[in-house]
């Protein structure tokens, strides 16, 4: 082989790996939104289940679906204290 295919390939395999890491980071993101949302989805269910029995529920909307999608469990914390302190 000539010296400079080898070049060209081992370029090549390291231009695959700098591709494959870039195009991970966001899916590894992505994937943390999507389990943050699952778990925090769960606890808002299970928090308006158990909560209905003494009469406090959290209304599921797009700005509460929002922040526990973005916080998770900080974020489910955070819409039940507003619910609780900013009850009307």
């Amino acid at each position: 082989m000539d010296f400079l295919v080898i070049v060209a390939y081992v370029a090549a395999v390291f231009f695959l790996y700098f591709l494959g890491r870039l195009l991970l980071i966001p899916l590894k993101i992505i994937f943390n939104l999507i389990v943050n949302a699952v778990i925090g989805g769960g606890i808002l269910l299970v928090i308006n289940f158990v909560g209905g029995f003494w009469g406090f529920a959290v209304g599921v909307n797009p700005i509460t679906a929002l922040i526990v999608g973005l916080l998770g469990v900080p974020g489910v914390l955070l819409v039940v204290a507003l619910r609780f302190f900013l009850k009307a």
